[in-house]
């Protein structure tokens, strides 16, 4: 898939987030990660991404990666585009771009470089540099420590046709409308707020047509639903989800660091499809909160 076919897929619909399944001694667990992929893409994703954040893409080595990437992409099967998280200092990330290239999928999600914050120049010359070392389409992850301005990511498109996405964590409105004022339908942008849900009514009137779902792990159903609901500006759908369950989930999510990868994983837990813990430095859900997250997610049902 080029990229801009990838790119045009993806923007049509909700996106799967899925997690990385780990056994207990915290190695990769491949049968019912592909299980648990396919699952999901009886759903309807427009797109997944395989080891990204959610995926705890931070805790994987280079080989266990390009494992967890093809199996993500042969599970697939084509039927949606496969896109792998990327990520770390400059020549790291090229690595990891190379071999998630190798193993078939259709982009990356370039994350933040390591640790450091840098000027703009600097950090597109991060970017320039991974797209230059791969012909996947890449999405750049505007958050943390890589918040990129209008201006340079402009010149970042002119420069480099393969960057084809933009997502956004960091939830300033006025760089966002500047960025879509200013390359319109050039990029396809996507919501990455946590939790996505809550920004996406608001953040589709500025073109962001569709977003990451880690809520689509363990309630899939509920999550189309919902962005359903968004893209034909139902607000009275949007908002009563956002009540029901969007936000006491939030409440959940903000008890302690890292919790926004643990409770999906809690969620996975909670609905009988196990996914193993997540795996150092975070940590997994204490029992009060698995159980209340359990009885929350039993409200849905």
């Amino acid at each position: 898939m080029n990229p801009s076919e990838m790119a045009r897929k993806i923007g049509e619909g909700l996106l799967s987030f899925p997690v990385t399944h780990f056994r207990q001694d915290l190695t990769f667990d491949e049968t019912p990660y592909r299980e648990h992929l396919s699952w999901l893409l009886q759903y309807k994703p427009a797109g997944l991404f395989a080891a990204g954040g959610t995926g705890e893409f931070f805790s994987l080595a280079l080989g266990e990666y390009g494992e967890i990437v093809k199996a993500a992409v042969d599970e697939t099967a084509g039927r949606v585009p496969v896109l792998a998280g990327c990520g770390y200092g400059t020549a790291i990330a090229k690595e990891f771009a190379k071999s998630a290239e190798d193993a078939g999928a259709d982009g990356i999600l370039l994350l933040p470089p390591y640790l450091v914050n840098s000027e703009p120049a600097g950090l597109a010359a991060h970017v320039e540099a991974v797209c230059a070392s791969t012909g996947l389409g890449v999405i750049v992850y505007n958050r943390d420590n890589a918040v990129m301005d209008d201006v340079t990511l402009a010149e970042l498109c002119d420069r480099c046709p393969n960057l084809i996405g933009f997502k956004d964590g960091y939830g300033d409105i006025e760089l966002m409308t500047r960025i879509y004022a200013r390359l319109g339908d050039r990029l396809t942008y996507v919501g990455g707020l946590p939790t996505a849900e809550t920004f996406a009514l608001p953040y589709l009137e500025m073109g962001v047509t569709t977003y990451s779902s880690a809520i689509f792990n363990f309630l899939p159903q509920f999550a189309q639903d919902f962005y359903a609901a968004v893209r034909r500006r139902d607000h009275e759908k949007v908002y009563a989800g956002l009540r029901e369950f969007v936000l006491p989930y939030i409440g959940i999510r903000n008890r302690r660091k890292g919790y926004a990868v643990s409770i999906v994983k809690a969620g996975l837990n909670a609905i009988g499809r196990p996914a193993g813990p997540v795996r150092p430095p975070l940590v997994d859900l204490s029992q009060a909160d698995l159980d209340e997250l359990t009885k929350l997610i039993g409200s849905r049902n």
